[in-house]
């Protein structure tokens, strides 16, 4: 079958950096279902992407679907004909719908009984016709933020200015916002020109010739081997930040790096204020000496070529000898800082119209600090530590450097406690208590900054769940989910026995009583609980968790999450054992017949008439405290095996034993012998709903 390539490009004015990777990805996915949909088998696909195009490269795609034969069935036989032999009116509607006649019909049995079947043969369409609606695929795409210019109704990331389709050497008619496709594209915006492909394998290099590498990979990797090449020739150490080196590429059509310098005496600001003043503000990558020190130095990447560099680079160098030199200042002004002092300023800075101030957020997280402290069993030395980082946490807020530089709280308020005489465990404390981050980032190392961490990102959940505020769909504005994974993974990271039940339902007690509350605190709560839930789901979905033993431990309350753990991963490994299907369904059946009990009698054991409800009963009586001490000490794989042990005895109950029966005292026995015994396995949670096979 004959074959061409199918080039698509979509140009657009410059794409913020952050939303080009994924927008590439998107269009090779939708192209691929696409052709997928459209029965059009191909060779390969190669997407390309620069802050000013979406492309994407079909090779070897057939010029036309394959021909198929269809078999579709109809009604039964003996509704298909008449007594008389002729065809019902359901016969011939069924065939004419199929596009044929009652004498193409044939019977094929199924299950005992004949049913009417045609063959239907369905020519395959042009690929050239079908790829005119390839704007579909362009129009899905969706992005984090969109636009709409001039009367066009389309929102998009960006304003299309050009579009090719090409099906080897012929034009697709494809438009899409007033845009119509043509084999015209642009080079790079000063160095390269208009230009008119001859066909789609030329793309590549024809846009090389004016200056653009769009393959992302091919232009990142000639990033890596210039910062190395400045590396080695300069005897320097250039750390390459992966998510700074995706930025620049995105940012570039055609990357060519050079060097800056900068005054050594700005070496005397702490190094994070001038990494940051760098990469963050200037997407500038810094320079180290080979021992790790940080050099006087800076190296940027041009979207361009390497003519007048030196003019380049001293633009550059004015640039940040500017933000340094601010810079300086702030930290100047700051050592004139007193953290006391600071503090009372968090009463002027609101928070949250709704909640109250930062001075306000600081009193509440200091209490709620103490409490876990008290519940952990912290040391006396620990909790004045804790106490102090708990009143002051917050103070470099209104810091003149933190003021500039956002990214730089916690860090900035570690190095001004240090300078102000701040214990270290205090101001190491200050700088953790946003950790994580983010999803990459560790969590607090240290004891104080691990409960300091809780207990803000506890506030800030809780708060916004009480006065309505939650997130929804993909809009999350305030981090919650962020920062309840943080509270989760702190916790296992820790291995604290923290009930996130408890301490979120006295929380919401607090702010109903300090009338921040909008709601009704059982509906507060189970907001709150069914967020945590989620959260915690998704911790043990990405440690391999299979996703019905996820649910039928989060049927339980969500108390201790190190347990939850451990549970999901025990019962993660069973699952492989060859007896966990009989194991969980002896469970299943106990549990299932346990819901019938209507009261919380104890067994009495002198109501026990069968030797197999006494084995039974004798059986659990031994183990259950063994169970119990290996539960609180979180042995859940000694748990399981304790429980699976109790198997055989449990299926000879069953076999021998009727428990519902008519005598009501024997049957109420019966039940509370169940219950005892599902208590014991719903430390698993709901083991109903765990797949068995």
């Amino acid at each position: 079958m004959s074959k061409r390539d199918f080039l698509f490009e979509i140009g657009l004015e410059e794409m913020p950096a952050r939303f080009v990777t994924d927008s590439m990805n998107q269009l090779h996915e939708k192209v691929a279902a696409w052709l997928a949909n459209n029965q059009l088998p191909y060779d390969s696909i190669r997407v390309y992407s620069t802050p000013r195009r979406l492309t994407v490269l079909v090779e070897g795609l057939v010029e036309k679907q394959e021909d198929v034969t269809l078999e579709a069935k109809g009604p039964a036989k003996k509704v298909a004909l008449a007594e008389n032999g002729e065809w019902s009116k359901a016969a011939q509607g069924f065939t004419r719908g199929q596009g044929l006649s009652v004498e193409d019909i044939y019977f094929k049995e199924i299950n005992g009984v004949e049913y009417v079947h045609v063959q239907k043969h369905v020519k395959g369409k042009e690929t050239k016709e079908l790829l005119s609606s390839i704007s579909t695929v362009a129009t899905s795409l969706h992005f984090p933020k969109n636009m709409r210019w001039a009367d066009e109704e389309l929102r998009y990331v960006r304003p299309i200015k050009w579009l090719i389709a090409l099906f080897g050497t012929e034009i697709i008619p494809v438009e899409i916002a007033k845009v119509v496709a043509g084999r015209k594209t642009f080079g790079h915006r000063f160095l390269g020109g208009e230009m008119e492909l001859a066909g789609a394998a030329s793309y590549s290099t024809n846009l090389l010739a004016n200056y653009v590498i769009v393959d992302p990979v091919e232009r990142k990797e000639a990033i890596r081997q210039q910062l190395s090449r400045l590396s080695e020739e300069n005897g320097w150490n250039i750390p390459v930040d992966e998510d700074l080196l995706e930025e620049v590429n995105n940012l570039v059509e055609y990357p060519t790096a050079l060097f800056g310098t900068f005054e050594s005496e700005f070496l005397s600001l702490p190094e994070e204020v001038l990494i940051t003043s760098m990469k963050e503000h200037q997407r500038y990558f810094p320079v180290k000496s080979k021992d790790g020190k940080l050099l006087p130095y800076f190296v940027t990447v041009r979207n361009g070529n390497h003519e007048n560099l030196d003019i380049v680079a001293r633009g550059n160098e004015k640039v940040l000898r500017a933000r340094l030199s601010d810079a300086a200042f702030f930290s100047k002004e700051d050592k004139k800082l007193v953290i006391d002092e600071a503090v009372k300023k968090l009463d002027k800075i609101v928070f949250h119209e709704e909640i109250g101030t930062t001075g306000d957020k600081v009193r509440r997280v200091q209490s709620i600090a103490l409490s876990l402290a008290k519940l952990l069993d912290m040391d006396e030395e620990a909790i004045i530590h804790l106490s102090r980082a708990a009143s002051i946490y917050k103070f470099d807020l209104v810091s003149h450097m933190v003021y500039e530089f956002p990214e730089l709280q916690g860090i900035m308020g570690e190095k001004y406690a240090i300078e102000k005489g701040e214990s270290p465990e205090v101001a190491q404390a200050i700088n953790e208590h946003y950790m994580p981050r983010s999803a990459e980032d560790q969590t607090a190392s240290s004891d104080i900054g691990a409960v300091l961490s809780i207990a803000e990102k506890m506030d800030t959940i809780v708060s916004f769940f009480a006065i309505g505020v939650t997130p929804t769909g993909s809009q999350d504005p305030y981090a919650l989910r962020r920062q309840a994974s943080g509270i989760i993974q702190t916790l296992i990271n820790k291995e604290w026995a923290v009930s996130i039940e408890t301490t979120v339902s006295s929380l919401v007690d607090r702010y109903i009583s300090d009338g921040i509350a909008k709601n009704a605190k059982e509906n507060i709560l189970a907001e709150l609980l069914a967020f945590f839930k989620l959260r915690v789901k998704h911790n043990l979905s990405d440690r391999g968790i299979r996703y019905d033993i996820v649910d039928a431990l989060l049927d339980l309350p969500l108390d201790n999450v190190c347990a939850t753990v451990r549970k999901a991963e025990t019962l993660n490994i069973k699952k492989d054992d060859a007896s966990f299907k009989e194991t969980m369904e002896s469970f299943s059946r106990v549990c299932n017949i346990a819901k019938k009990a209507t009261s919380s009698e104890l067994v009495q054991e002198s109501l026990l008439q069968q030797i197999e409800e006494q084995n039974l009963y004798n059986q659990i009586k031994e183990k259950r405290e063994q169970i119990t001490r290996a539960a609180n000490s979180q042995q859940f794989a000694l748990v399981y095996e304790e429980l699976a042990s109790l198997k055989m005895v449990i299926d000879e109950f069953f076999d021998n034993t009727m428990v519902m029966v008519d005598d009501e005292k024997i049957r109420s026995n019966r039940l509370a012998l169940m219950v005892e015994l599902a208590d014991l396995i719903s430390i698993f949670g709901n083991v109903n709903g765990i797949l068995v096979k």
